[in-house]
Order: C-alpha cells, then structure tokens, then sequence
C-alpha cells in the first residue's frame, strides 16, 4: 500500500475509532503514565459531571475517593508494568461530591513504537445493579428469618395438634390444614416481596376455603399489615373460620360472620389497632359440639395468647349460645407497614 493511502485509511481507521469512542455509553477516559486526564468522552461528561475541559489536564484523584487515592498509584504502577487490569468493582466522586458505584476496566496504550504512553479507562456505571443486589440480600435476610418463624410455629402446631388429635388420620388432616394456612399467608408476602398484605386480602385468602362469602362481612380502613402481623393474623383467621365452618355460623343456615376493625388514638396519644370477629348462628348448628375446636384447640392458643402476644397486643374469646366474639387490640405500629396505613372507611364484602 502507498504512503498516502496508508495516510488515508489511518485517517478513516482513526475518525471511525473516535466516534465509537465518543458515543460509547460508558465513560472512556485516557491518561498518561502520570495519571494526568487526557481524553474525555459524552459518557463521562455525563457520569460524573465535569466537562472535557474541566476534566483534561486534571489528575485522575479527581474522580478517586480520598480512601481509595491508593487505588489509582496501584493501577498505574501496573500500567507502567505493562499489565491490563480487568474489570473491577468500586467507587467513583462526582463533580457535585456525590459517589457512585462503577466497575473499571483499564488497559495500557502504546505508542506506533510499541512504548507504553498512559492508559485507557473504562467506567461502567453500576449503581442500580449494586442497589439490586443489596435489595435482594435484604429480602434473603428476610426471608430467612421468616423461614426460621414458620419452623417454630410448625413445630408447635404439630405438638399441640397431637396433644389434641384422636387418631392419625385426625391429627394428619387438621396439620395439613394449619400449615396450608400458613403457605396462604406466606404466599400475599412472597407477592409483595415481603413488603406487607392488605388485612382486607389476608381475610378473603383465609377464608376462601370455607365459603359462604354472602354470609360474611368486613368493615374498615383500608391497612396494608406488616408481615408478622401477616402471619399471626392468618392463623387466627384460619382457627376461626375452621371453627365457624364446624360448630358456629358457617356450619348451619341462617349464621354470619362480621369482620371490623377500627384505628384509635387512647388518652395518651397512643395509636391503637382494634379487631374484632363476630359470628351469629342457630344455637343448634354445626355438629353438637359447638366451638370445641375453639375451646379445646391448638385454635386457643393461637386466639388467646400466640397471636395477641405477638403483636404486643391483649384478647378476649367469649362464647355464648349460637354467638361467639373474639376481639383483638395491638399498637398500631405492631400492625401496618409505616406509614402506608391508610385510614380511609371503607365497607367490603368478602
């Protein structure tokens, strides 16, 4: 090839390397082999806010933490060296002092004579993906910790449903149930990524299984509930309904349940959480044993003392002929997501 064709496809070679380079969307930086900024691409103007004339001429500690000011006599010393340095992970400042997280591939660049003459820098911008990975070790942690919950509350409902089961197929088909109520509960988190469940769809999940949706009621404001609140509620849902579908309202003609619950500031300022399950029915529905289940069962230790002690709460469980009450009242902030309840009155049929 001719000198002057060599010259012109140099030319073309070099115009073509410096629009890629120019309208790249990561930051290319160039400097030399005393980290003094040489090149600046649109991508670094707009990642870290200094414009190509702010930035050429100015030492690479410009972008370098103070702490990691170590970093970058490292990474030249290496570039001296000859060697590449893949892509890594840390932080990069702003022009406005804000710092972002980046991951940083830097190479050497050599002259036409193959001598070393500075380096090229690329930065990624990995902010959100770091903010993803930290979201996710948080809904772990979560998560595991909630797992570790629930293998309590299976072993102590495999205890007491012993404790209380006539035989093997009894104590088979009342577990499947308990721990199927705790999947219902698990389920509303695992949708939100275990951000909290309305009260309103923790209810209607609980008690789908029994039917009778037209013989059921709910009132009250609208509350997303946090997740361990999610889980002790379930429960108490799940003994009630199964209670009611055996001996109270759902098991004969005629019976109905009504769901309310209130928010209340007290005398003293403290916001307070109230709920209270209602059902009324023929005093000669269900089987003839009316409320055993209640009475007797795993279902009042949950009523009684599981859920209200979880919430830091009290209950009361009174039962009468054809009538049964349980009430419930905890701090609010033992309840609802903060600052998502809402308290907008709102009558709802399941």
């Amino acid at each position: 090839m001719r000198s002057g064709d060599r010259k012109a496809a140099d030319t073309v070679a070099n115009a073509r390397l410096a629009a890629i380079v120019d309208s790249s969307v990561d930051a290319i930086i160039g400097k030399d082999l005393n980290s003094i900024i040489t090149d600046w691409n649109r991508a670094a103007e707009r990642l870290f806010g200094y414009s190509a004339e702010e930035a050429i001429g100015q030492p690479m500690l410009l972008l370098t933490p103070e702490h990691l000011h170590d970093e970058e006599v490292d990474i030249i010393g290496r570039i001296r060296r000859g060697e590449g340095i893949a892509s890594f992970d840390t932080m990069r400042k702003r022009k406005d002092g804000s710092l972002l997280a980046v991951s940083v591939t830097v190479s050497p660049i050599r002259s036409s004579s193959g001598d070393i003459v500075g380096a090229s820098t690329i930065a990624r911008d990995i902010t959100a993906a770091k903010e993803s990975e930290r979201r996710i070790r948080l809904l772990m942690r979560e998560v595991n910790h909630r797992v570790k919950n629930q293998f309590a509350v299976i072993l102590s409902m495999v205890r007491e449903t012993n404790k209380r089961s006539a035989n093997p197929s009894e104590f088979e088909d009342m577990i499947r149930a308990r721990i199927m109520a705790l999947s219902r509960s698990h389920d509303l988190l695992v949708t939100s990524e275990w951000a909290g469940a309305s009260l309103f769809d923790l209810i209607q999940e609980h008690l789908k299984p029994f039917g009778h949706e037209e013989r059921i009621s709910l009132s009250g404001p609208l509350l997303t509930l946090q997740s361990n609140a999610v889980q002790n509620l379930g429960m108490a849902f799940h003994e009630l309904g199964t209670n009611s579908s055996k001996y109270g309202a759902l098991a004969g003609e005629g019976g109905r349940v009504e769901i309310t619950w209130t928010v209340e500031t007290d005398s003293q300022a403290r916001r307070l959480f109230h709920l209270a399950w209602q059902e009324m029915s023929n005093a000669d529905a269900g089987d003839g044993e009316p409320d055993e289940a209640v009475r007797k069962g795993f279902g009042t230790v949950v009523l009684e003392r599981v859920a209200p002690q979880s919430l830091s709460g009290s209950s009361s469980l009174e039962r009468s002929p054809g009538a049964l009450k349980w009430s419930l009242t905890a701090p609010l902030e033992a309840i609802v997501v903060p600052q998502l309840g809402a308290e907008t009155e709102g009558d709802f049929g399941v």
